[in-house]
Formats: structure tokens, C-alpha cells, sequence
């Protein structure tokens, strides 16, 4: 179990992990060792049950200054690694690595969509002319328009009608008070939902590939959930923190004309909005509540230094979103400008109850100021941010923004690593299908074709250990359990080729050649046929590379580089063994199983 800051800034010292381990003590979770390495802390556990029910347990007690993730520590020797030597690249099912399971806020998706839908409506009212009341989101997600008058609630009613058709519209008619009510239909719905799905994938798979993950998996599971698998991931704390944090920002300018005093003391007038600034209670800003961008404008973020060799992040909005900063600072020249950091948390409470720990989840949106400048002339497309605590905070930052903006805040559903359980599993089983069927192809040729057996079995023992030299000498190849399948399927198709040589090698004695010539013509006459058949399949195994995800494609690498070595050991190594014994010297009869061989 990891423990690491919040933010990229926060660090975990030795007191942090003894409080943590004073509360396992408590609780009775025994714990293997623990230690600190860096900004974060780590402690060992003995098997896979105790360290998932002391996650909960040491959130609980640390809070939301840290994060607690799972994790999965290599145990390879140190003078092991002063060779240079380091584990093979193993997928998901085999190394292990960390499972995130997270379930999107579809009703935060759907309150942008639907405030922006109110605005319209307002806006379109007030251009037609048509007086209303009031119109306002209700609790369960529709639109309600008050109007006193019939005759305007009429006119409006032919209006929404027309310009609205994603909604359901209906009329409800009273002695004083008259409403018209939407509500999306099922297609819109669906239609908002997917789009939230869709940029949030978006967003993952950018930040996963700032992680540098090899082959992750990043795919939608259900109406609003996604699956993210991380193999070989030793930091799943930064992943983690990186995964579900928002970052959406909002720049806003500072309210000069509301009562600051006022707001801290709880009275805040309805323009306004009173946000604490990060790491100062004492410093609180007051803004207005009309927001200039938000985080969706930025199309690329970096960090930085300015002039005084601080931390900074510069940042590049799109066309609309330069235009709209623009507009802004332009009338607002000597005024401060804040940036809004908003981000959707969870926390979790754990409480004892009949002697056994039960947790909650609560969710909760976080605001605060990061940073807060005077505007010393018109912004456009691009500026910068400042007054950030350190430079991992600005490169944090600047990846989030940089991956793109979430539609929805999203919530750790399931978190657990592969590897103690699953993983060891996954090897033994894949390990014992390589070795049974290399024992029985063995069995056969030896059976079949004695000596020359023989040398197709050593061929085959070449021919396997050629497949993990090149896997391991692959840049960001992965071995995974399909791919251990596809070791188990090129070792059948290794012998095939032996069997194709010696069954004409067995032809062309029959037809009465010498043993010399026989050998001679059954590789050449032979090797047409292993070739044809060798490129057919390796197509199939590129096509597979090509237009396959994850585990397909790790199945493709090996199945591909298995064909060639299984070629090159057939026609080269086992020609080579063959020459060793029979060539420079006359032979009478060939030990390949066949009786009339002289």
C-alpha cells in the first residue's frame, strides 16, 4: 500500500506512515514492513486480503491530505539488479498492475446541459417578446417555466415547441400560476450520457498515455462506467491522483464592488462568490459569479518558469476562448483576475460497528483559488498562471489541462491489483500449458522419427528461447496470457515444419535416393511449402496487431515472432544438427523412423 500527497507538492514523511501503522496495530491487520522512499511512504503486507481492508482503515485516519492506493513492489534481489538485469514486460494478467473501475456523475453531466438549455430558453423568451416568471432546473432534472399570464404562456408553448424538440413538453394550467414543463427524451438523454462517456475516455487515455503506460486498457463498461487497466504500474498513487482529479478551472474577476468583510461573515450577495485561497484561509477571494473560460477553451498547457525562475504553466485556449478572454481583460484593465481550481472528491469514512469496519463514501466538490493577478493589458489566446507551490504541482497541472477537461467528475468505484492471486495463477497455469505440450510434442517425434526426433526437439528448445530473447528485446513489448497462448500454438507449428521436411525426406527414400540425397531434397523441396504456408499465417498475425487492442495484440507479437523463429530453427538449426551427424561421411541408413531407410 502507497500513501503520497494529494497534490504533486504534498510529501509523506516517517510520522505520517507510523500513524498509519499505529492504526492497523489497533485494528489487528498484521503488516509485513513498511518504509519511506522520497515524497511517499509504503508499507508491506502478507497477502492481498489484509492489504484491502487496510486501505479504507489508513484513508480513514490520514484523511484527504493523502492518497492511499494499492500496490505492487518488485522483490528482485539488488545483486541482481547491479547486472542490469529487469523483469520481462508482462501484461496485466501475468506481472499485475492495478484495475480501476470508475463511475461517471451523469446528473453533474447533465446540469452544464441543462443550465445551458434554461439560458436559451430565457434568452429566446425575452427576443420573442413573451413575458415569464421564472424558469428554473427542478430536483428531477426537467425545466419548469412559470407564467402568470395564459396568453404568454400560450405563446411560449408554440415557441418551445418549434425550437425545442429534444424535450417533452408539457402544460400545466392553474388559477394563478401556469407551467410548462421539459424533460429530455430518452434519445437525448442517451445522446448526453455518451458524450460525457466519450470525452471522459478521451481524457483518460491522454492522461494514461502521459503516464506512459505499455498497453493500457481504457474502455467503457456499461451506461456510466469505465475500466482502466494499468500493467506494471509501481506508482499507482500518481496514477491514481492523476486519473480522477478533474482539473477543471474556472477564471473569473475579482467582485471590487461586493463587501468582502460582508461574505467571510456569511453574506454573500447573489452576483457574487466567496472561494478560499490554497493554502491561506486567511486570504479569501471574492468574485463574480459570470464566469470568462473555463478549462474546456484550453487546447494546450506547459510548464514553466518566469522571469524570477518560479513555477509557471502557460496556457493556449482555443478561437472562442481567446476571443472571450479577450473581451474581458480589454474592459477590465487594473483589475485582478482569479483562477478557480475545482475538483470533484470522495472521501472515505470508516466506522467500527458489531465488531466489524464498515465504510462509507462520501462525495464533496472542492474550490479554491490557485492563483490571483492584476490584468496589466488585454489577454488573448495565450497567458500564463503563476504562484504555484512547486514545479511538480505545474507539470501536474499542466497535464491535467493539457489531457483535457472531463464532461463529468468521476468516483473510484472498484480499485485492486493483479498479481499475488490472479497473476501467479495466470503464470503457473500458462507456464504448465508450455511445458505439457512441449513434452508431448516431444514424446511424438521422438516416437516417430527417432534421431531426427531428436534433433527437432532441440530445434524446438532453440526455437523458445529465441521467442523470450526477442520479446525481451522489443521496445514496449508485453508478454501476456493470450500471448503465452500464442508460445503453446508456435510450438505445434514449430514441428509441423520438421514433420513437412522428414515426411519427404521419408518420400524420397522410399523412391530409392541415397540417405545424403534424400536429405538434400526433402529440405529444398520441402522449404517452398513451409514458407507458403508460415506467410499465410503471418498475415493473419498482423492483421490481428493491426486492428486488436491489449491482450490481441500482445497474442499477435508473440505469434508473429514465434513463425519466424519456428522458421529459422526448422530449416537452419535442424538442418545444421542433421549435417553434424550424417554430412562428411558415407551414410547407409538414417535414424528417422522409417524401415526400409538404407
Amino acid at each position: 500500500m502507497q500513501i503520497s500527497g494529494a497534490t504533486a507538492s504534498g510529501k509523506v514523511d516517517q510520522g505520517v506512515v507510523d500513524k498509519a501503522l499505529s492504526a492497523l496495530e489497533e485494528a489487528g491487520i498484521p503488516v509485513k514492513s513498511s518504509n519511506v522512499v522520497g515524497n511517499s511512504g509504503a508499507i508491506r503486507f502478507h497477502d492481498g486480503d489484509a492489504q484491502l481492508i487496510a486501505k479504507d482503515l489508513v484513508k480513514s485516519t490520514l484523511g484527504d491530505d493523502y492518497v492511499v492506493a494499492l500496490n505492487l513492489a518488485s522483490t528482485m534481489p539488488d545483486w541482481l539488479a547491479s547486472f542490469g538485469a529487469s523483469p520481462m514486460n508482462l501484461g496485466l494478467d501475468l506481472r499485475g498492475g492495478v484495475h480501476f473501475l470508475l463511475e461517471v456523475d451523469m446528473e453533474k453531466a447533465l446540469e452544464p446541459r441543462i443550465t445551458g438549455f434554461i439560458e436559451e430558453i430565457r434568452s429566446g423568451l425575452r427576443k420573442e417578446g413573451i413575458r415569464y416568471r421564472s424558469a428554473k432546473r427542478e430536483t428531477t432534472g426537467g425545466i419548469a417555466i412559470k407564467f402568470t399570464d395564459p396568453a404568454e404562456q400560450l405563446k411560449a408553448n408554440a415557441w418551445i415547441r418549434k425550437n425545442f424538440r429534444k424535450f417533452i413538453i408539457s402544460v400545466d394550467e392553474g388559477s394563478s400560476e401556469q407551467f410548462i414543463r421539459l424533460k429530455l427524451t430518452d434519445s437525448a438523454l442517451k445522446e448526453i450520457q455518451d458524450y460525457a462517456i466519450t470525452q471522459n475516455l478521451t481524457a483518460l487515455r491522454n492522461r494514461v498515455n502521459e503516464l506512459g503506460v505499455a498497453e493500457p486498457i481504457v474502455q467503457r463498461q456499461g451506461v456510466d462506467r469505465i475500466v482502466v487497466e494499468l500493467p506494471g504500474v509501481q506508482d499507482t498513487a500518481e496514477a491514481k491522483r492523476i486519473l480522477g482529479r478533474t482539473a477543471s478551472l474556472e477564471f473569473r474577476l475579482e467582485d471590487t464592488k461586493g463587501d468582502l468583510e460582508a461574505a467571510i461573515n456569511g453574506r454573500v450577495s447573489s452576483r457574487s462568490e466567496l472561494f478560499p485561497f490554497k493554502g491561506d484561509d486567511s486570504r479569501p477571494v471574492l468574485t463574480v459569479k459570470k464566469v470568462i473560460v473555463t478549462g474546456e477553451r484550453v487546447v494546450n498547457a506547459r510548464s514553466g518558469f518566469d522571469e524570477n525562475s518560479r513555477p509557471q504553466v502557460n496556457i493556449t485556449l482555443d478561437g472562442r476562448g481567446g476571443k472571450l478572454m479577450n473581451r474581458a481583460t480589454r474592459d477590465n484593465v487594473g483589475q485582478r483576475m482569479a483562477v478557480i481550481f475545482i475538483e470533484h472528491k470522495e472521501r472515505t469514512i470508516v466506522k467500527k460497528v458489531d465488531g466489524s469496519f464498515v465504510s462509507k463514501k462520501e462525495r464533496f466538490v472542492e474550490k479554491y483559488a490557485i492563483n490571483v493577478a492584476t490584468i496589466q493589458s488585454a489577454l488573448g489566446h495565450s497567458f500564463r498562471i503563476t504562484g504555484l507551490d512547486s514545479v511538480l504541482e505545474a507539470k501536474e497541472l499542466a497535464l491535467l489541462l493539457r489531457a483535457g477537461a472531463l464532461a463529468a467528475p468521476m468516483y473510484f468505484v472498484e480499485e485492486r491489483t493483479i498479481g499475488p492471486s490472479l497473476g501467479k495463477e495466470n503464470i503457473e497455469s500458462g507456464l504448465m500449458s508450455v511445458v505439457l505440450g512441449f513434452v508431448m510434442v516431444m514424446v511424438f517425434m521422438v516416437a516417430f522419427y527417432r534421431l531426427f526426433g531428436v534433433f527437432a526437439n532441440a530445434a524446438l528448445l532453440m526455437n523458445v528461447l529465441l521467442i523470450v530473447a526477442v520479446m525481451s528485446l522489443i521496445p514496449g513489448a508485453t508478454l501476456t496470457l493470450p500471448g503465452i497462448a500464442g508460445i503453446v500454438l508456435t510450438v505445434g507449428m514449430a514441428v509441423d515444419a520438421n514433420v513437412l521436411i522428414f515426411s519427404r525426406i521419408k518420400e524420397e527414400l522410399s523412391n530409392g535416393l541415397s540417405p545424403q540425397e534424400a536429405i538434400r531434397s526433402g529440405y529444398d523441396r520441402a522449404f517452398v511449402t513451409i514458407l507458403d504456408a508460415n506467410i499465410t499465417t503471418l498475415i493473419v498475425a498482423f492483421i490481428l496487431f493491426a486492428v486488436g487492442t491489449g491482450p490481441v495484440k500482445g497474442f499477435a507479437v508473440t505469434l508473429s515472432v514465434g513463425i519466424l523463429c519456428s522458421v529459422f530453427t526448422a530449416i537452419v538449426g535442424t538442418r545444421s544438427l542433421v549435417n553434424l551427424v550424417y554430412g562428411g561421411r558415407a551414410v547407409e541408413k538414417l535414424s528417422i523412423g522409417y524401415k526400409a531407410a538404407k
